[in-house]
């Protein structure tokens, strides 16, 4: 049998590659080390001052725990409802899945100036009826960015399901088994590790998330990305170099898990 693993050629090749589009990335590290009050290489000198002053600074710490906080909804929300949408496609079978599927998808292909102004004008209208949902609130926040990112989630959703061995339920429900003991206790088990990859994906992309928020949110529903944002707008603050490191980080170690759940759940389907 031919073997699969890559040749000691395509590894550096692969190795180059990803070290070129690292290296944007990588370039921050130093400069959130610099001892100056402007960006700036450090000169033979390392510096910790720009990672107190996030900690000094109580609006770095209010913005981390309002974009968890958002990022915890909107993933929850968008797994919950790529998970229901991707179960009708996968049980039901309609005659017009693909036009529903790329009416869901939708998002995906406009541009997001269109969407951010149509959130906007949604926010704004919920924030008549109530001021607790809306515009420029936490939840009006997390709503909106489930309506980006539930396209994404449905896709993964999609891909676990169709992993999935149609005689299984096709047993079950010869058995007897009803609608809802075929979707809670036989299919979403087999795709656990799909619906994981969905929230991870899901919280990374709301937490990062920038063009919608501008546009839905003005002086209370600060996020990190939006504060990072009004501070390279103001002034270049190198304590937006040291958050930028620890997003970097965090990133990082979320798609490590996605990755490790992946793996996990390939080796379970085997």
């Amino acid at each position: 049998m031919q073997s699969s693993r890559p040749g000691p050629v395509l590894l550096i090749i692969a190795t180059a590659v990803a070290l070129f589009l690292l290296m944007p990335l990588l370039a921050v590290v130093p400069v959130s080390f610099t001892p100056q009050r402007f960006l700036s290489m450090p000169n033979g000198v390392l510096s910790l001052r720009h990672y107190q002053a996030l900690i000094d600074n109580p609006a770095w710490g209010q913005s981390v725990l309002l974009s968890l906080r958002i990022g915890i909804l909107s993933s929850a929300i968008a797994t919950v409802l790529a998970t229901m949408f991707g179960l009708g496609i996968w049980m039901f079978q309609p005659r017009f899945s693909a036009l529903l599927i790329g009416f869901v998808l939708l998002p995906l292909i406009v541009p997001p100036v269109v969407s951010a102004m149509t959130l906007y004008f949604l926010m704004t209208t919920l924030s008549a009826f109530n001021s607790f949902i809306g515009y420029d609130t936490w939840i009006g926040v997390a709503l909106a960015h489930a309506v980006m990112i539930t396209p994404f989630a449905v896709v993964l959703i999609l891909v676990a399901l169709f992993q999935v061995d149609r005689r299984i339920d096709l047993a079950a429900r010869g058995l007897g088994a009803n609608l809802t003991t075929r979707a809670f206790r036989i299919i979403i088990p087999n795709i656990k590790f799909g619906i994981a990859t969905a929230a991870l994906l899901s919280f990374v992309l709301s937490w990062e998330e920038i063009g919608v928020t501008l546009f839905i949110t003005s002086v209370n529903a600060i996020t990190l990305p939006r504060l990072m944002w009004m501070g390279l707008r103001d002034n270049i603050d190198p304590a937006i170099a040291a958050i930028s490191v620890l997003l970097i980080i965090v990133t990082a170690v979320i798609l490590a898990l996605r990755i490790f759940i992946e793996r996990r759940g390939a080796s379970e389907t085997k």
